[in-house]
């Protein structure tokens, strides 16, 4: 089987070893580009109007403040001695306590009112401002990625695929090798 093998090789070498290639040059009768489409990405934005409401600014807004402490101080002040006058042993402690707790919620009402926030009962002033949106379009394009090429040798015509124009003139490998009867 191993001289088998080995004697086709050797008959197969012989035979390329009697082939010949050299290089001429073939007439162009067409270069047609091949195109490819392709999708390229850009960036698409538009600017619109939008209307929101306006905030206010200082103590017109209708935001919490801080709160101002002085006035639970007096009102329970007030309350306690008012509290005070009133019962007697145990009942006018509890008394005292009572007006205290009462007068320093009066008075941090008063003095906050409504409990620290203040709401603007007036409509609500409406603002427009400019927003820019983007988004991603995909435009098609057309590329040539090489030519096909209609070409003429001795009499014969031929048609391949190049990756550049070939101009008026193409250069192809013509080989020859004899045929054995």
């Amino acid at each position: 089987m191993k001289k088998i093998v080995i004697t086709s090789l050797l008959a197969s070498a012989l035979i390329g070893a009697h082939a010949q290639s050299y290089t001429d040059n073939a007439r162009v009768r067409s270069a047609e580009p091949v195109l490819e489409n392709i999708s390229v990405p850009r960036e698409e934005c538009s600017n619109h109007w939008v209307q929101e409401p306006m905030r206010r600014s200082g103590s017109d807004r209708g935001e919490r403040r801080d709160r101002n402490y002085g006035g639970a101080i007096v009102g329970g002040l007030a309350g306690g001695v008012v509290g005070h006058q009133f019962g007697q042993g145990s009942g006018k402690d509890a008394a005292t306590a009572l007006g205290v707790v009462l007068g320093a919620m009066v008075g941090d009402q008063h003095q906050n009112r409504a409990g620290g926030e203040r709401f603007d009962e007036r409509p609500v002033e409406v603002a427009q401002r400019q927003v820019r949106s983007c988004r991603t379009v995909y435009d098609s394009q057309s590329r040539i990625t090489g030519y096909r090429v209609a070409y003429e040798y001795r009499g014969q015509q031929y048609t391949t695929v190049t990756r550049n124009h070939p101009g008026n003139q193409l250069l192809v490998r013509i080989s020859v090798d004899p045929i054995e009867q």
